[in-house]
């Protein structure tokens, strides 16, 4: 009764030892896997989150300035079309030919 206990003790020691080291191998594979794909994605030049996120909100503030800039180039035209009249085209007398 007494070797089967101990045999279960060492067992669950040895099992015990097993998680530990398994889950040591996990972590450095994680870390290893982790630094190939930083550096692959390195190599293609790619933009973090923050810089897509900051490039986006001054590409949406752009676009709301350039429709509140066409807004308002209308209504000028508008109100210049309204007020002013054709002018007459001015006929400018050519020069004569000199003779020689």
């Amino acid at each position: 009764m007494q070797t089967r206990s101990r045999i279960f003790d060492d067992a669950a020691k040895l099992a015990g030892g097993a998680v530990g080291t398994i889950e040591s191998i996990r972590r450095e594979v994680e870390a290893l896997v982790k630094q190939q794909v930083e550096r692959v994605m390195s190599r293609f030049d790619l933009v973090t989150r923050d810089e897509f996120e900051a490039v986006k909100e001054m590409a949406t503030q752009a676009r709301i300035q350039q429709e509140e800039l066409a807004a308002k180039l209308s209504e000028l035209e508008a109100s210049q079309t309204k007020t002013s009249r054709p002018k007459k085209a001015v006929r400018r007398k050519r020069p004569k030919a000199k003779k020689a």
